[in-house]
């Protein structure tokens, strides 16, 4: 089960390093002076990329907890 633990420890970690890319692109886009229209686009892209960076931090925390009570 150690080896559950570290996996899952791994994948959380890209799904925050997930998450901080989403902080760069969204501070990025607002730098550049984009169009309302041109914001919404590019927002919309990053909520995307979020939720899925999301969904990949919550799998593997449940990999670790998984790995710690199975251990």
């Amino acid at each position: 089960m150690q080896a559950l633990i570290w996996i899952g420890a791994f994948v959380s970690f890209a799904g925050i390093a997930g998450l901080g890319y989403c902080v760069f692109r969204a501070m990025k886009a607002r730098r550049a002076g984009l169009s309302d229209d041109a914001m919404r686009a590019e927002l919309q892209r990053v909520v995307v990329i979020n939720m899925a960076a999301l969904g990949v931090s919550a799998l593997g925390l449940m990999m670790v907890v998984t790995g710690i009570l199975l251990g």
